[in-house]
């Protein structure tokens, strides 16, 4: 779509994460400037661009390597400051050493979107030492308390990972625990896949297939149900939505709380014609566990 474009502020990653090749593949962590991305950036919005996703394989690392410190908090101030950037999404924030900086950024800024994926892998402390995350479920806790307080209303969208070597049904039924804990807004789950020349290859890869994708659906079951009850508080409220395209009978749009591709969508019933790319005021009329369903307001 020509409405909305990824930009990539940063290229590779310093982490260790035990099941992950992007370092071997992607090399060191190495940030583009601040003043190279605000040109990028209003290249794009010259173009027609509303909507722009900051990703990186790790968000939070931003500047470290050119400033000496982090400065994702000034490259959002600078972005934001674009004029006909509607939108600025972040995606793939590490949760070990948060810049929690850029919260009063993200609530201070109507154009940056309350929203943030924060990939965690796991809540077990066990496994999470195992997969070399450098947090604890404590500490992770406490970060998703710190940024709802300071960004009220925030939608996070996290990622996990279950089958990870030596996981134990103990390990399974904290996760569990957790993500009923947690009430995320968007979560996807994943199984784990034995890569060669990661950390975790040289230990068994010991969960067996279908019991990882019990796992993961168990997840999803209780994810399905915290979306349906997020989903059905909106019935009722009017949101700027973004429309993406035309399919069947529906305009499908999304709210500042969803990204392309992977998160909700409303579907909208109207006899007055919608163009793509532009925003509108929409009511929302039903619920379902992944889609809203709305009508102009």
């Amino acid at each position: 779509s020509s409405h909305y474009a990824y930009l990539k502020i940063a290229e590779g990653c310093n982490r260790p994460c035990g099941f992950c090749a992007i370092p071997l593949m992607r090399g060191q962590h190495r940030s583009r400037s601040i003043e190279e991305l605000v040109q990028e950036a209003e290249f794009l919005v010259s173009r027609g661009v509303k909507e722009l996703m900051l990703i990186a394989q790790e968000l939070t690392f931003y500047g470290i390597d050119l400033y000496g410190k982090r400065r994702l908090d000034d490259l959002l101030r600078a972005l934001a400051a674009i004029k006909g950037l509607e939108w600025i999404r972040l995606h793939y924030a590490y949760p070990a050493g948060f810049p929690t900086e850029i919260l009063p950024v993200i609530r201070e800024h109507a154009n940056i979107c309350n929203y943030l994926d924060l990939p965690l892998q796991h809540a077990a402390d066990g496994v999470l030492r195992r997969m070399r995350r450098g947090i604890t479920r404590a500490k992770t806790e406490a970060l998703i308390d710190q940024i709802r307080a300071e960004v009220p209303g925030i939608a996070l969208r996290t990622t996990l990972l279950v089958g990870y070597p030596g996981e134990t049904q103990a390990d399974h039924d904290e996760l569990l625990e957790f993500v009923r804990w947690a009430r995320f807004d968007r979560l996807g789950v994943f199984t784990y896949s034995h890569e060669d020349g990661t950390h975790a290859h040289q230990f068994p890869d010991d969960v067996p297939a279908e019991v990882k994708q019990a796992r993961a659906d168990e997840v999803m079951a209780i994810q399905q149900d915290i979306s349906l009850a997020h989903n059905r508080a909106k019935v009722g409220h009017t949101f700027r939505t973004l429309i993406d395209r035309r399919e069947g009978e529906h305009y499908i749009g999304r709210t500042e709380f969803d990204s392309p591709e992977v998160d909700n969508e409303v579907l909208i019933s109207s006899a007055e014609r919608l163009t793509v790319g532009e925003f509108y005021s929409v009511t929302i009329t039903d619920a379902a566990e992944f889609d809203l369903f709305g009508e102009l307001a």
